[in-house]
């Protein structure tokens, strides 16, 4: 197979280390070298939203019950989540992408790609600016975060939880199937508890068992979709672009969790940030949204999308979980079985030329813009623990 196209792009996924626990051990000394759960109670059945390593040695893992992590780890410090503060070191972060290249896609508030091809020509090699970007970090935060470097997003995000935490891998286009062939199935995206045993029954334990079977027999064990996915990413082809979110022709934020979660209370918090995460997006990048799109992917890999399409576009926070809370709400009065996967996502985007209001309308949105870039600059100057509007935002 032709590999040349391996070598056209230079993309870095970087991830943060435990990030909500880092910061907490970061902001008090005598956390560190300590287990650190941060998250909710477990006398009111908390879930953990994040282990810090030494936590994670018991066994303890982010979406796990609290309860359930504090017997692993009785010594474990419990501390409840401040996303305001993690936002705050985030932005301080993302602003550190930014000295790199434009071309920025944010996946989370601790993790996004960087395609730093054109970065090259002045910076330097991917690998040197991967480095310095790992000290700059390290400098402005005190905290450390792991990037993978490769040719494609992919191989990126894979590689950067090789050497966790802490780590930089480099992937070179003649050693890409050499890295590829040894790691689990259950590394592949879209594998998880309900394909993993389909593979197995084929005999299929390692990429490099997968890359010796033909796209075709993957197909029509797998599906045609699915069976194409799996024949690429084996053979480290992944084509899609970093696309920063004035490009984009959406928005999204979901999350994966490790164990699925039953706890409507927790998902609901999850998604209320995703949706605050998705309307500051939409505000940096100077975009209105018209269509909200609620993502839920259950223990058994079955996945539910539900729409809704606003009267008018907007990037307001409260018009957007608005929308987004309804969904969820419609979808959690039954009997919802446990959580995989959770997120939203806006699409129709447009700019604010496309939008057509009437004066009441233009008022009560203006009212409501004002407040919501009033509290973004605020943020942006003091940090994200100086205001939180009720009502719209986790606490």
């Amino acid at each position: 197979m032709n590999l040349n196209h391996l070598t056209d792009r230079h993309i870095l996924h970087v991830d943060m280390d435990a990030f909500y626990a880092a910061v907490e051990q970061r902001d008090d000394p005598a956390l560190r070298g300590k287990p650190v759960l941060v998250g909710g109670s477990a006398q009111a059945r908390g879930v953990v939203s994040t282990a810090s390593y030494e936590a994670r040695r018991f066994g303890c893992r982010s979406a796990m019950p609290m309860a359930e992590a504090v017997r692993r780890c009785p010594q474990a410090v419990v501390l409840p989540v401040r996303m305001e503060r993690y936002r705050e070191v985030s932005r301080r972060v993302f602003a550190l992408f930014d000295t790199m290249t434009p071309l920025v896609e944010p996946l989370s508030i601790d993790e996004a790609f960087l395609d730093v091809t054109d970065s090259t020509r002045l910076l330097g090699p991917a690998e040197r600016i991967a480095r310095d970007l790992r000290a700059s970090i390290l400098d402005a935060t005190g905290l450390t975060a792991s990037v993978g470097v490769a040719a494609n997003k992919f191989l990126a995000k894979l590689a950067s939880d090789l050497d966790k935490p802490d780590g930089l891998v480099v992937v070179q286009a003649d050693r890409v199937q050499a890295m590829l062939d040894p790691l689990d199935v259950s590394r592949l995206w879209g594998v998880g508890k309900v394909t993993l045993p389909r593979f197995a029954a084929l005999g299929l334990h390692t990429f490099g068992d997968v890359r010796r079977r033909t796209e075709s027999a993957l197909r029509e064990h797998f599906g045609d979709e699915a069976g194409r996915h799996y024949y690429r990413l084996v053979r480290g082809l992944d084509d899609r672009p970093v696309t920063p979110d004035r490009q984009a022709k959406s928005i999204s934020h979901e999350v994966t969790f490790p164990d699925d979660v039953t706890d409507a209370a927790h998902l609901r918090r999850v998604l209320l940030d995703h949706t605050d995460h998705v309307a500051r997006r939409l505000r940096r990048a100077d975009m209105l949204a018209r269509t909200v799109t609620l993502k839920i992917r259950s223990f058994d890999f079955a996945t539910i999308t539900r729409s809704t399409t606003l009267e008018s576009p907007t990037d307001r926070t409260d018009a957007l979980w608005d929308a987004t809370a309804a969904m969820f709400e419609r979808w959690s009065r039954g009997k919802p079985p446990a959580v995989r996967l959770i997120g939203m996502g806006v699409t129709q985007l447009t700019t604010e030329a496309g939008r057509q209001l009437g004066l009441f309308d233009e008022v009560e949105r203006d009212r409501h813009r004002a407040l919501d870039r009033t509290v973004d600059e605020i943020r942006a100057k003091f940090g994200d623990d100086a205001v939180a509007r009720g009502g719209t935002m986790s606490t």
